[in-house]
């Protein structure tokens, strides 16, 4: 195969310029590991993740308060021994039943006033409820950093891409540089040029790689690996389902009622402090204990009695500041969830916004701007090779082109950012 040198010294400019275009098109091929895709990363974090795990055993924990809530408390057993002395008899005093006056056994339990077992396991499952809410908001909240990281990833990894075949297309341009120097049709400031930008390029990629790294390092906390462990070459996004959009908004809406995590805690709450305002007016009523208490006599039980006892509820104005704190803590809950409702469906709107405006931006960058670009650098070319256009003009198209598919990739890790947080505000993918 000929050099470009020798394409370039011939004339056959047509050849020239696919060589220099080809660098723009996207290689092809596959890439295994973790990295290459974001379902993996998902997987992997629901697996791995701390955070998430100890959420998860928390809620467990909240399942498990639910009925021993509502158990009845032990019972409580006596024995009374009676005239241990046996009245000053010549008998010496005993610890032994058959050998004292007499021995009271006594059985209590204590039975809550009707109806407070069933308000304790109401109120118990509701927090539960909370727990397990608060479970599917981490990883809500998880997977959405994990999906925006990964965008960031594929943002940076293809920003790497386009620079890279940028500066191979600048070297190819100082080598046309050269040879027309050196066959006196233009400067040497030329060649220099190309390789001052050369530099600059360089340095964009040095900078990017840092910033790699940096997202590298947050994939890898997010998903529970060492910082500096690699991952694979993104390969592409997940494509934008037509429901997120503006027109959808009622429709998101009701789901985001329904599904946000954040709101079904808030919920739960409101049904806990339902529950605990009940059970606060109940506590105006005494709560009892029942018992029975056979009497031993000798070696013979002679003697049976039954007993009941009951609290007495006099400290009236104690208990309305607890129905008053109850009442003021339901109150609360409410406000609570209407106020997270206002800030979830404000954000909504705010990122349904933001994907649109990131969409029309991509359909913008990649239908009208890159090929105009990639015009102007076809036409640059032919002119700088007749020596009609100068240099700088011929570097400042090639950087139109870096510029216009650096916009598409923004573009497009913007949207894949907003529907991140869309998601992360339903609790569940589009």
């Amino acid at each position: 195969m000929k050099s470009f040198l020798e394409f370039t010294s011939d004339g056959r400019l047509s050849y020239v310029l696919a060589m220099l275009l080809a660098a723009w098109l996207p290689p092809v091929h596959a890439a295994d590991g973790l990295g290459t895709d974001l379902a993996g990363l998902l997987d992997y974090a629901r697996e791995h993740n701390p955070e998430f795990a100890a959420m998860r055993y928390e809620a467990d924990a909240a399942v498990q308060r639910v009925q021993p809530a509502a158990a009845l408390p032990d019972p409580v057993f006596r024995a009374e021994l009676m005239d241990i002395t046996n009245r000053g008899m010549d008998k010496s005093a005993s610890l032994l039943p058959s050998q004292v006056g007499s021995t009271r056994y006594t059985l209590m339990q204590s039975v809550p006033w009707f109806g407070k077992r069933d308000l304790k396991r109401e109120a118990a499952g509701a927090m539960a409820g909370q727990a397990q809410g608060r479970t599917a908001a981490t990883w809500a909240d998880l997977s959405a950093q994990i999906k925006s990281a990964y965008a960031q990833y594929y943002y940076v990894a293809g920003g790497q891409k386009v620079t890279r075949d940028l500066l191979d297309l600048v070297v190819q341009m100082e080598n046309v540089a050269q040879v027309r120097y050196a066959n006196g049709l233009a400067a040497q400031q030329d060649a220099v040029r190309a390789q001052v930008e050369q530099t600059v390029m360089k340095t964009e990629l040095v900078m990017l790689d840092n910033t790699k790294r940096q997202v590298e390092a947050r994939l890898n906390a997010l998903l529970a690996r060492p910082a500096n462990m690699p991952l694979a070459t993104p390969q592409g996004l997940r494509g934008i389902p037509a429901t997120a959009s503006l027109e959808n908004y009622t429709a998101l809406e009701n789901r985001i009622r329904e599904h946000n995590p954040d709101l079904f805690v808030e919920e739960a709450g409101i049904n806990a402090a339902e529950k605990n305002r009940e059970l606060a007016y109940k506590n105006r009523y005494p709560d009892f204990t029942l018992g029975i208490s056979p009497t031993q006599f000798g070696t013979a039980v002679r003697e049976w009695g039954v007993m009941a006892e009951l609290n007495i509820p006099l400290q009236r104005e104690s208990r309305r500041s607890q129905e008053r704190e109850s009442e003021a803590m339901l109150a609360a809950a409410k406000a609570r969830r209407d106020a997270t409702a206002n800030r979830i469906l404000s954000m909504l709107s705010e990122n349904l916004s933001g994907l649109d405006a990131a969409q029309r931006t991509e359909s913008l960058s990649s239908s009208g701007l890159l090929p105009q670009a990639k015009v102007t650098f076809e036409s640059a070319l032919s002119g700088y090779q007749t020596g009609r256009v100068d240099f700088a003009t011929l570097l400042d198209a090639a950087r139109q082109i870096l510029k216009a598919k650096l916009e598409v990739l923004k573009a497009q890790a913007d949207a894949q950012m907003r529907l991140a947080e869309i998601e992360r505000l339903l609790g569940e993918d589009l």
